[in-house]
């Protein structure tokens, strides 16, 4: 790894997208920081009367294109330069996708599995608290990330009411049905990643048959093994926090399911001749798709050359660095980006935000219909641009995400606007 900073490491994929658009400076000078961090302590009473206290960050990246949208994460490695790196992605991301959102994030640094049921509430409740002069339905609105749910949602939804003395479901999305969430934020990560690869299945050269390895199956490593799987596709390896299995026949995504509800799929190995396989080694498995669908770095300068995979479909945030993506250009793998790849979860959670402001809810039909449709045009425009410009998908995911905040921006008037 470099002594860059992991924000730094970030911004040089907006250089790399710059590099190809005619930008005012003005643009630049102001994505290069963030917007506004608020850093505080959260204090709460424990179950056996004693007193803790956890740190907690929230990041408003830019609102140049609307209020800032972006999850709340509880973990226990969280820091202010993750939740401010998190924020960025999610202002490209917001653009790639044309929702009227700029980037935020949210973090604890808390491992919430060592907390009890009374005492992740009010921890939850006290974000909220914290925080609740930060966001607000027309100026952040948090939703789900790593460790945190629709419970733990419902939770700051109803303390926000609380504080400000009025139902107000459109200050978070990723809620539970009966409190506001939208049909179809479930699985809306993973399904948006689906979509992508469908639609451009032609041009990656996928066809029924093709394997698959999945890094982390939690929400979306599950949900994309059983939409892959149900169009013919074939799950050969899938890794979670302990372990990971491999089978060259291919695995059953019904038992790789009941195993991670038990426990680990790794309970799997030995049987139908599944074998285990170290963590790290997954990168490596002779597939066509490789699933990032965990955490950050997961593929950097020192393992990217052993990938065998065609196509990378980047659930995860983050999951390959800067370097990496030089050797896996050179090797012609075909990396669709995270700002594009996972860009479901945010869109159905704008749909969910629509929805409690007219409080009027559509079907899961309408819901996936329309996250299709945007994933179907953003996708193909991304596609379109990185064969026009002869660039990576992840380049042209940039360029299409700055040339609209760009385009907010310099709205406002430029530099070049006040000299003339």
């Amino acid at each position: 790894m470099t002594d860059a900073t992991m924000l730094d490491q970030a911004l040089t994929r907006l250089d790399d997208a710059a590099a190809h658009l005619n930008l005012d400076g003005d643009v630049l000078e102001k994505l290069k920081y963030p917007r506004e961090t608020t850093k505080v302590r959260l204090m709460i009473r424990m179950d056996d009367g004693s007193r803790k206290s956890f740190m907690a960050w929230r990041c408003r990246y830019d609102d140049t294109r609307g209020p800032t949208k972006g999850g709340i994460r509880f973990h226990p490695e969280s820091t202010i330069e993750e939740v401010e790196t998190l924020a960025f992605w999610m202002t490209m991301k917001c653009a790639v996708m044309n929702l009227p959102y700029g980037g935020g994030k949210g973090a604890v640094r808390v491992d919430p599995h060592s907390l009890s049921k009374a005492e992740l509430e009010r921890l939850s409740r006290a974000y909220m608290q914290a925080f609740s002069k930060i966001v607000g339905p027309d100026r952040d609105i948090p939703a789900p990330d790593v460790y945190t749910n629709s419970m733990i949602m419902g939770w700051m939804a109803d303390e926000y009411a609380s504080i400000v003395g009025q139902s107000t479901p459109a200050v978070i999305t990723g809620k539970p049905i009966a409190l506001g969430g939208s049909l179809g934020r479930d699985d809306a990560t993973a399904r948006g990643g689906y979509y992508l690869v469908r639609n451009l299945a032609s041009e990656l050269g996928l066809t029924p048959g093709a394997r698959v390895a999945i890094q982390g199956f939690g929400n979306a490593g599950q949900h994309i093994a059983s939409l892959l799987a149900a169009d013919g596709y074939k799950i050969v390896a899938v890794s979670d926090s302990r372990g990971a299995i491999h089978s060259e026949a291919g695995l059953d995504v019904a038992k790789l399911l009941a195993s991670k509800k038990s426990g680990s799929v790794v309970s799997l190995a030995g049987s139908d001749g599944i074998q285990a396989i170290d963590a790290d080694a997954i990168t490596a498995v002779d597939c066509e798709i490789l699933v990032p669908a965990a955490l950050e770095d997961l593929i950097h300068k020192d393992n990217a050359a052993a990938i065998k995979a065609r196509v990378i479909l980047e659930l995860a945030n983050g999951p390959i660095t800067p370097e990496a993506d030089l050797i896996l250009a050179e090797k012609n793998v075909v990396v669709l980006p995270d700002i594009l790849a996972n860009a479901g979860g945010v869109t159905v959670s704008y749909f969910e935000w629509v929805q409690n402001r007219q409080g009027f809810y559509w079907t899961a039909e309408e819901v996936r219909s329309r996250l299709q449709e945007t994933m179907d045009r953003e996708g193909r425009a991304v596609w379109n641009l990185a064969q026009h410009r002869g660039i990576t998908v992840r380049s042209a995911a940039y360029v299409h995400a700055l040339s609209r905040v760009a385009g907010a921006i310099e709205a406002h008037g430029t530099q070049s606007f006040f000299a003339s």
